[in-house]
């Protein structure tokens, strides 16, 4: 089974560089998608009638601010829409697919500009309530496997210049912190790192190819009992749909 995860930076922006066209060629079987800026009611016929995929979507209140969405091949036994907390649902940042034996979640944390402080404290609170969600779903008799983008690069191999980043949004230790807790003692499981631990595999970079130092902003975190069934992670660098990469990997999963 592979899965994909790709903030698309604007879903229609996304379809003009390729996506589509890329989506309707691949042999992928479930997509998240992220930060999709545009309402559910406005997005075209053909980015939600893609050939041999079923589209679900999640939209903000502010298109500008976020809005989610999953392409599936196989339809959802359920589709969840948000956490039940403000800053999460009006936003439009989890989307939850339900199979048979376990759930695919789309992911969108917020992101800083230009270090502003009053958004990085909003970013806080939502981490916040985001590990309380993963802290439940440990409890829950399913696996999960949550693919998005955090916009938190965890540790040095994960970024290009990191010295450059130490007081940035993204590379900050109360972020780089949060991610050793779900890594740590929540239990959870990096899906890339498991099969890939080189330096510069990063999903975010600019589009100026003169700029290669980027950072690696989205994951795909998998309950632990899912660790036995990755077998292949890539970097997808064409099309270069947004300043994000498609992220895959492959889990050994019907």
């Amino acid at each position: 089974m592979k899965i994909v995860s790709i903030n698309v930076n604007g879903l229609v922006n996304a379809a003009d560089r390729g996506f589509v066209h890329w989506l309707e060629h691949s042999d992928v079987d479930v997509v998240c998608v992220q930060d999709i800026r545009i309402r559910e009611r406005d997005i075209p016929d053909h980015l939600m009638e893609v050939p041999g995929y079923h589209a679900f979507f999640f939209d903000a209140d502010d298109p500008a601010q976020g809005g989610v969405g999953i392409y599936a091949k196989e339809m959802p036994k359920a589709v969840i829409r948000g956490l039940g907390f403000p800053q999460c649902d009006m936003e439009g940042r989890f989307l939850q697919a339900d199979f048979e034996k376990f759930s695919i979640c789309s992911v969108l944390f917020p992101r800083v500009t230009a270090d502003d402080e009053d958004e990085q404290e909003l970013k806080f609170q939502f981490m916040e309530s985001f590990l309380n969600h993963l802290k439940k779903t440990r409890r829950k008799r399913r696996e999960f496997i949550f693919a998005g983008t955090f916009h938190i690069a965890h540790r040095t191999i994960d970024l290009g210049n990191w010295q450059d980043y130490q007081r940035s949004s993204g590379f900050l230790p109360e972020e780089r912190a949060w991610m050793d807790q779900v890594f740590g003692p929540l239990g959870y499981v990096d899906a890339f790192r498991l099969v890939n631990r080189r330096e510069k595999q990063h999903t975010w970079w600019p589009y100026d190819e003169a700029q290669r130092n980027g950072l690696r902003l989205d994951y795909q975190i998998i309950t632990p009992n899912l660790a036995d069934y990755v077998f292949e992670t890539r970097i997808i660098t064409e099309p270069r749909v947004s300043p994000h990469c498609l992220l895959e990997v492959d889990y050994d999963l019907d």
